[in-house]
């Protein structure tokens, strides 16, 4: 009896060891090991557009990466903001841009007829000239006129490397070594892998990147270029401009979902801006999608990064600011009673709410695209007090509008094209209060 009982203790251990290995090879199955696994999960679910599947693969990565999610890559770094700072005054704006001008002429590359395989700076550069030009002439900074001569050489620049893309795409340059810049090492590897796996010709045109593989880089600068060509028609009318900027919407339409969230952004942008340029409704339901799939999901909802984007990469105060700005826009054009509205507002509200403090306690993290989506925030929700209160978005602004303006004093150039003629403009048109 006794070694009956024996034997029976070792078989019910043997059976509870087994069933132990398998629930571990089934946890296995189930979860995917390691984040090149998650990544391609995600990617699957984003394919599919199946917001299921994408929730459960961002929680999945959520796990994966535990205290980590939502810390930057690169530690942020803060630019103190001066204490007894104070705004340009308007007249001190009204004059801001002439200094800008001077530098662009002299530093412009963009020429019609140039070998993209010899360049070192993306389109990104002539389309955010093209945006800054304009708001200058919008408010009528001195020099606007200058300006506007050099809005329009950029666009049309623009509009010459689209149509030798030849896709609709505002293309990259298919230039190697040219630049130590991430996006152009990116492109460099994008060109290596292609040229090995014998698709390197699908990629190409003319000398141009036509076709990013399906990593979604090219969303970055075809929706920079697209908003610039919105930009220059809105102020001239002329219908070349519409022309390319909807062929570079028509392209955003077709783009897979991919799992860097501020490629996608770069869609939603310009895709919205398409809708409010021309009041056609498919371009406000494409972006709305994107944003609902391809944006929102991979943000935090609760811990003490709420509101950051999980993975290292999009933590970063730039890329964060990136797609605030989409979202701010596409909450600024849906109509009140848009289905979707209330969750792309939860989502632009814990942005906000996540970084803009940061101005307030430890200084700028970031300058240009906290700046141009600051500046979107206090022009459109100017009567919303409640909303610029709980977000600190006016605050934010302020702390981050006197940095740049001692900057300025101090003859340095505080930010990019876009960002300086926009900040311009508000303060030249009297539009802060």
């Amino acid at each position: 009896m006794l070694e009956l009982n024996r034997r029976q203790s070792i078989q019910a251990m043997s059976s509870l060891v087994a069933m132990a290995a398998s629930s571990r090879t089934l946890h296995a199955v189930a979860q995917p090991a390691n984040k090149a696994a998650l990544e391609a999960s995600l990617s699957a679910a984003l394919a599919k557009q199946d917001a299921q599947a994408i929730r459960e693969a961002v929680a999945e990565m959520n796990r994966f990466l535990g205290d980590k999610a939502g810390v930057p890559e690169v530690p942020d770094q803060f630019v103190p903001i001066p204490r007894n700072g104070r705004w340009l005054t308007a007249d001190e704006a009204a004059a801001g841009f002439e200094p800008l001008l001077s530098q662009i002429e002299r530093y412009r590359w963009w020429k019609i007829g140039l070998d993209p395989a010899q360049l070192g700076s993306a389109l990104r550069e002539p389309a955010a000239v093209v945006s800054g030009c304009i708001a200058a002439g919008r408010a009528k900074l001195k020099g606007s006129e200058r300006g506007l001569s050099l809005a329009r050489e950029a666009a049309d620049f623009l509009l010459w490397a689209q149509a030798r893309g030849g896709t609709g795409v505002f293309p990259f340059p298919a230039s190697r070594s040219k630049s130590g810049s991430a996006a152009f090492q990116s492109a460099e590897r994008q060109l290596k892998a292609a040229e090995r796996e014998g698709r390197l010709q699908e990629m190409l045109s003319n000398g141009w990147a036509i076709n990013d593989l399906g990593s979604g880089g090219l969303q970055f600068d075809n929706g920079e270029c697209g908003v610039a060509m919105l930009d220059i028609y809105a102020f001239t009318q002329e219908k070349k401009y519409l022309d390319s900027a909807r062929t570079a919407a028509d392209w955003a339409l077709t783009r897979p979902m991919v799992t860097n969230w501020n490629f996608n952004s770069f869609s939603v942008y310009l895709l919205v801006r398409m809708h409010r340029a021309t009041g056609e409704a498919k371009y406000l339901q494409a972006a709305a999608s994107k944003a609902l799939l391809g944006v929102i999901p991979g943000q935090l909802t609760q811990g003490a990064r709420a509101g950051r984007w999980l993975d290292a990469h999009n933590a970063k105060p730039t890329y964060h600011y990136i797609m605030l700005r989409s979202l701010a826009e596409l909450a600024i054009a849906m109509p009140s009673s848009h289905a979707v509205r209330p969750q792309v507002m939860a989502a632009f509200r814990s942005g906000l709410k996540a970084r803009n403090p940061d101005f307030i306690t430890q200084g700028a993290p970031n300058k240009d695209k906290a700046m141009e989506t600051l500046l979107i925030v206090n022009r459109a929700f100017a009567g919303d007090i409640e909303f610029l209160k709980d977000t600190q978005s006016t605050e934010a602004l302020d702390a981050l509008a006197k940095l740049v303006s001692a900057q300025a004093r101090r003859g340095n150039l505080p930010m990019g094209a876009s960002e300086w003629g926009h900040f311009l403009e508000y303060v030249a048109s009297g539009m802060k209060k």
